[in-house]
C-alpha cells in the first residue's frame, strides 16, 4: 500500500502562524522534501523537529519528483514544504502533486499562510471573484503582451513581485491598466515591517520613483469596468451595476463608477439597481447600511 504525500504550509515571516497540526504533520512522516534544506532545518530546530530532509526545488524536481515517488508507492509518508507559504501554489510542488494523481498515491494538504490571500484580504478590493496570476516574467515584452491579455479583466488581480522589479512592474502596470486603477501593495507580509499601501498605480509609481522598495511584495489590483454596453440604456447601466456588485462593490460605489462611464445619474442607477436587489430580480439583498443613496 503507497504512503501519503502531505503538504505543509509554513510562515511566511511570523513563526507563531505555524500551526499545532503542521507541527504533528511534520513529527509523524518518514522523510520531509523541502525547496531549502538549508531554510526548513532552521524551522524544524526551532519546533523540536528531526526528521530526514530531502531537496525538491525547481532546479531538480524532475529528478527528485521521481524519487520521492518511488519512496511513496514503496510505503514511506512524506511532506513537502517551501521556504515560505502553502506548497505547489505558483511552485514546483504542483508537478509532484500531479505525478501522485496519476500513480493512485494519496496527497493531504495541511493548511496555513497564503500570501496572496492574505493580501487579498487586506486590500480593500472586491474579494468575491480574483485571479492569482503570480511573478511576471522578467522578460519585457513577454510581460507586456500578458499585462495586454488582462487589460479587460474584471476580476481583481492578484501579482507577487520582487523589490529590486517593482518599478518597472508599476510602470508597465500604468501603461497597461491605466494610472487611475486602484491597486494595495502589501509588503513584508507577517513580518516585523508589514505595510499596505492602498492607492492608485500611478500614485504608486510616483510614490517609488523617490522611495527604495524594499521586502517582498503582493500586488493586489483592482479589475476592469465591465465593457461599455452597445446601447447605452439605463437597464443596461444598471445591469453593470449588478454586475459589480455581485463581483463584490459594494453597491454606492459600483453606481458611482458605471456612471461616471456611462454619464447616467448616479442616483439614478442606485435606486434601480436597489429595487431590482430587493425584489428579487437578482439573488443579493445589498448591504444593511446600503438602504438610501
Amino acid at each position: 500500500m503507497s504512503g501519503t504525500l502531505y503538504l505543509v504550509a509554513t510562515p511566511i515571516g511570523n513563526l507563531g502562524d505555524f500551526s499545532p497540526r503542521a507541527v504533528e504533520t511534520l513529527n509523524a512522516v518518514d522523510f520531509i522534501a523541502a525547496e531549502d534544506t538549508r531554510v526548513s532545518v532552521k524551522l524544524l530546530n526551532r519546533f523540536g523537529i528531526q526528521k530526514p530532509l530531502t531537496s525538491y526545488h525547481e532546479h531538480n524536481h524532475v529528478t527528485a519528483g521521481q524519487s520521492i515517488l518511488k519512496r511513496l508507492l514503496s510505503g514511506e509518508t512524506c511532506a513537502l514544504v517551501t521556504d515560505a507559504g502553502t506548497p505547489a501554489i505558483s511552485d514546483p510542488g504542483e508537478d509532484l502533486v500531479r505525478l501522485c494523481a496519476e500513480a493512485g498515491v494519496d496527497v493531504v494538504s495541511i493548511p496555513g499562510c497564503c500570501a496572496a490571500v492574505n493580501a487579498l484580504a487586506v486590500s480593500g478590493l472586491p474579494t468575491g471573484r480574483f485571479t492569482f496570476e503570480g511573478f511576471l516574467t522578467v522578460n519585457k515584452k513577454s510581460r507586456r503582451e500578458r499585462l495586454e491579455a488582462l487589460r479587460t479583466e474584471e476580476r481583481t488581480m492578484i501579482f507577487h513581485e520582487a523589490p529590486h522589479k517593482l518599478r518597472g512592474t508599476l510602470a508597465d502596470l500604468c501603461a497597461v491598466f491605466g494610472p487611475g486603477r486602484r491597486v494595495a501593495l502589501c509588503r513584508e507580509m507577517t513580518k516585523l515591517h508589514e505595510e499596505t499601501i492602498r492607492t492608485t498605480l500611478g500614485e504608486a509609481a510616483a510614490y517609488y520613483e523617490t522611495t527604495t522598495p524594499r521586502g517582498e511584495y503582493v500586488l493586489v489590483i483592482e479589475g476592469a469596468a465591465p465593457a461599455a454596453v452597445e446601447t447605452g440604456s439605463v437597464e443596461d447601466a444598471v445591469r453593470d451595476v449588478l454586475t459589480l456588485r455581485e463581483s463584490g462593490t459594494r453597491l454606492k460605489e459600483a453606481a458611482a463608477r458605471v456612471a461616471d462611464r456611462t454619464g447616467f445619474p448616479k442616483n439614478q442607477l442606485y435606486a434601480a439597481a436597489l429595487k431590482r436587489m430587493q425584489s428579487g430580480i437578482v439573488g443579493a439583498d445589498g448591504d444593511p447600511e446600503e438602504q438610501t443613496p
